[in-house]
């Protein structure tokens, strides 16, 4: 929009960011942010380009996102970076030119040491097996080399499923069931909870989960887990993210009061 640029250009944002910014670090920061990444083909069409590119402007949006979230001070991230529908109903080429574009973002991240300098965790959660062989190889290998570090975390949603990672959880249970390592008798929430791909995590439930691009929607991301989560969508695409929108949005977190169901 035109008063965006002409706000850009005197400089207004930058000072409302600083402000904001300050405002926000005197209260309590969500310990973990989910962020739904939308908007990416949409983002490419607009400027009538291959959605590839679409999606390469997203990938490149990520490092500047965590290094937000990061110097803010939230510990964990999680990222919707590919649905197990995505997998199946998108062109095979749009998919495979995404799933080339995430090979190259784990690529760079093995080479460059990005996470191991920053203490961060890294965990894929999803159905891998749907994966080329040379990314799941990948990004288990960058599980292993981050799994000493506690004190940053990021999660990357990857042929996932919210209901996929339910059934998964189930089966688990019925199999420890079968096997005598649990009894009907211990089933329980917290149990249940141990069972999903988030599991191990000291913080598994997003405070706060953001969606871009305008769509008002969960799209099956972390069913379980955001079960108490608040809830905020930006009218922005993904590879449009600016830190702004990431300060408004914890703004808005911290003035609202938590139930938790109450």
């Amino acid at each position: 929009m035109a008063w965006r640029r002409i706000a850009r250009l005197l400089g207004i944002y930058k000072i409302y960011e600083d402000v904001l910014e300050r405002d926000i670090k005197k209260h309590d920061v969500p310990r973990h942010i989910g962020f739904i990444l939308d908007g990416n083909r949409r983002w490419a069409r607009k400027r009538k380009l291959p959605p590839w590119l679409g999606h390469k402007a997203g990938a490149d949006k990520v490092d500047e996102v965590l290094d937000w979230c990061y110097d803010l001070g939230v510990e964990t991230v999680t990222l919707y970076v590919l649905s197990v529908e995505n997998l199946k109903r998108r062109p095979r080429e749009e998919v495979s030119a995404l799933l080339g574009l995430i090979e190259d973002k784990v690529d760079n991240l093995l080479s460059t040491r990005r996470l191991e300098r920053k203490k961060v965790r890294f965990k894929v959660i999803g159905r891998l097996d749907m994966l080329p062989e040379s990314l799941r190889e990948k990004l288990v290998a960058l599980e292993e080399r981050t799994a000493p570090f506690n004190r940053r975390y990021l999660n990357l949603a990857i042929a996932y499923g919210g209901r996929n990672e339910i059934v998964d959880a189930a089966k688990k249970i019925a199999e420890d069931v079968v096997r005598n390592k649990i009894s009907l008798h211990e089933i329980n929430e917290e149990l249940f909870e141990r069972y999903l791909y988030t599991g191990d995590l000291p913080h598994p439930n997003p405070d706060l989960v953001i969606r871009t691009s305008g769509e008002v929607r969960i799209s099956n991301f972390l069913l379980w887990q955001i079960a108490y989560s608040e809830l905020f969508f930006v009218d922005v695409y993904w590879p449009e993210f600016r830190k702004i929108d990431l300060l408004r949005a914890i703004r808005t977190y911290q003035k609202r009061q938590r139930r938790f169901g109450a």
